[in-house]
């Protein structure tokens, strides 16, 4: 008897085992729902990210507009590799003079923008949103 009682347990908690759990009760509101949304596919983080990532490549873009390439440009006129009447012909393409406040501007807006998020994402945290 004690064996049927043993196989009778393991067939209940085989069955528990197999239901499947109740479905949870649908959102009450729009809102609501919105919410869900956020949470569950993470749309808050992706959105810092992508916003984040822009604005760190245009200041990366800067950096090399601003400093590397006016260097590497007097550079190759010194060795001869650029013809100094074409860079001086088109400057825009070929600067030849460090150029700092394209830097400064692009970091001041970077330092703004990342000001902006921060303070989003703390609002967003006490609205129930991560």
């Amino acid at each position: 008897m004690s064996k049927e009682n043993e196989m009778l347990e393991e067939l209940k908690k085989i069955r528990e085992f197999l239901t499947p759990p109740p479905t949870p009760p649908p959102p009450k509101n729009l809102l609501q729902e919105f919410k869900d949304f956020i949470k569950t596919y993470k749309v808050m983080g992706l959105a810092v990210a992508f916003i984040m990532a822009l604005y760190l490549g245009r200041l990366v873009q800067s950096i090399v507009t601003a400093f590397l390439s006016p260097l590497l440009n007097n550079l190759f006129i010194l060795i001869g590799f650029l013809n100094p009447a074409v860079a001086t012909a088109d400057p825009s393409s070929y600067p030849l003079n460090l150029n700092p406040t394209l830097f400064i501007s692009e970091l001041i807006t970077f330092i703004i923008v990342a000001i902006v998020i921060f303070i989003l994402v703390k609002l967003t945290k006490r609205l129930g949103i991560e």
